[in-house]
């Protein structure tokens, strides 16, 4: 590649730090000019968006996340206040919280926090936790982020040596979350069953006059923090839900916050070479030719990025994964993601991605620092983060040669700045791209399907265990299932995990497992 031309493909905000190269992604000057429409139209949607348009028409909301960072971008003054007026709230609580104002239950400084919240209420708080956290930190984060309950009793025997000094945030925008609902109630037995009152050492972030909200009031939490309707879960980790907690930890939140609100600038730029974000959406949309069916594999080099994958799969899946778009049409929309970290991959799935199918794109995240104090020599003269960025532009060759599409995104480090615009970077690119393909990226509704469902099998689960204890009788599945006339995998797979944790109901197993049958133990 000639120097000019990569020199019109890396770029350089000097005011934030950030670099990205573009040159595998062959954006040619005549693919731009054949877009121009389309972007200009995403870029002026955009621009609607922050200034208050109803960018989500299905629940006829306000899209807010950015004014999180900037709230002088916010449309109204009251919207700037109630920001302003949250962050000045976080701040107290967490200044009081660490100077031992807010006492233990005993009269004791809390040091640990168990983070209570599912999906957009965990994905973002304990992937910024996990990249930023530091032996000297203020307070140690557990996260609870299912109904899980092993996963429940873990964090349980971690916090018990410490359990007074260990506040409780329970996280549900909506307070009638399910999985969130039961980290709490097994939180609050947690604590009864050893001699403490749950309110005394719990908070909750949660929309104003929701269950949750009424239930806080109620029993006399600590304290509540709100949480707004035009904030999406996916894109709330700069809302209470993430500040509050890391702020909690000991990160600086000022600073997280400054990196996503210099990142956001970069992104208003109508120069779309100038624009990282519209740069990087526009990628997506040359890899996937505006239509579902690719998968974005994103590989950062450095060990405290291990997560990012995972948070982006949420922020970039549930929101451009739609099955019509804004006019109504069926497109089946999507763009999945996938990865690690490098170069844990080299010995994994980069040999599919060299070698298999063509409906993959790799994003490299590279960090320039490689660790606080010096590195020693290990090999060829080199250090161990030497070999790190050795093996990542090995990666990007084997696959370029392959001819598999790649672009580099840069950091200058890990810290609160640079953790917070990555996070602004995918939350803006994802809603450029959004409107390129002319789609919702702001509800979820297929979320719901799957939860309603479980709502019916939980039903059909105490019917079923009714009629064994009401019928004395032992059963087959299917003998159940046509009392009750419902699906017999449905009950038999009910059934099965009932005899397995419930003392009152037994199962006698046949040599043929469907054959068997279940009865009151």
């Amino acid at each position: 590649m000639d120097q000019e031309r990569f020199k019109n493909e890396v770029y350089y905000a000097p005011s934030t730090g950030l670099m990205a190269d573009w040159s595998g992604m062959d954006i040619s000057d005549e693919f731009l000019a054949s877009k121009a429409d389309m972007i200009s139209s995403a870029l002026k949607a955009m621009d609607e968006l922050e200034a208050g348009a109803i960018a989500n028409p299905d629940e006829n909301r306000m899209v807010g996340h950015y004014w999180l960072r900037d709230p002088e971008t916010a449309p109204t003054q009251e919207l700037r206040d109630e920001i302003t007026g949250c962050l000045a709230k976080v701040k107290n609580f967490v200044a009081h919280v660490h100077s031992g104002e807010v006492k233990t239950e005993r009269g004791g400084t809390f040091k640990n926090a168990i983070v209570a919240g599912i999906g957009g209420s965990s994905l973002g708080p304990v992937f910024v936790s996990k990249a930023l956290e530091m032996p000297d930190d203020k307070m140690k984060l557990y996260f609870m982020d299912n109904t899980d309950p092993d996963g429940m009793d873990k964090v349980f025997r971690e916090v018990l040596p410490e359990l007074d000094e260990t506040l409780v945030i329970v996280i549900s925008k909506s307070g009638g979350t399910i999985e969130t609902r039961n980290c709490m109630e097994e939180a609050r037995s947690f604590y009864e069953r050893n001699g403490l009152s749950f309110p005394k050492h719990a908070v909750c972030v949660t929309g104003e006059d929701s269950k949750l909200d009424n239930i806080a009031r109620s029993e006399g939490w600590i304290d509540r923090f709100p949480m707004w309707d035009w904030v999406g879960g996916r894109t709330s980790v700069m809302s209470a839900v993430g500040l509050l907690p890391l702020a909690l930890q000991g990160i600086d939140i000022d600073s997280f916050l400054a990196g996503a609100a210099g990142c956001d600038k970069l992104g208003r730029v109508k120069d779309v070479r100038g624009n990282p974000a519209a740069m990087m959406s526009l990628c997506w949309y040359k890899c996937s030719g505006g239509v579902g069916g690719t998968t974005n594999v994103v590989l950062p080099y450095k060990d405290s990025l291990d997560l990012l994958a995972k948070y982006l799969q949420q922020l970039t899946m549930e929101s451009l994964g739609k099955e019509l778009d804004l006019d109504g049409r069926t497109v089946n929309q999507g763009l999945a993601v996938m990865g690690n970290k490098g170069t844990s991959d080299q010995h994994s799935y980069v040999q599919q991605l060299v070698a298999g199918p063509s409906n993959i794109f790799v994003t490299f995240v590279q960090v320039l620092h490689d660790r606080n104090g010096e590195s020693i020599e290990v090999g060829e003269g080199s250090t161990s983060g030497d070999y790190l960025n050795a093996f990542m532009l090995g990666t990007k060759k084997a696959l370029e040669a392959h001819g598999k599409r790649t672009m580099i995104l840069t950091v200058p480090c890990v810290d609160a700045y640079n953790v917070g615009q990555l996070i602004a970077l995918f939350e803006r690119s994802v809603g450029i791209y959004a409107q390129f393909i002319h789609i919702n990226a702001y509800h979820q509704p297929a979320v719901e399907f799957g939860k309603k469902a479980a709502g019916g099998l939980i039903d059909l689960k105490n019917r079923a265990r009714e009629l064994l204890a009401s019928s004395g009788r032992a059963m087959t599945a299917q003998d159940i299932a046509g009392e009750l006339g419902a699906d017999v995998d449905d009950i038999f797979r009910l059934m099965l995990h009932l005899a397995a944790n419930d003392k009152a109901i037994a199962m006698e197993k046949s040599e043929s497992v469907l054959d068997s049958v279940f009865k009151k133990a």
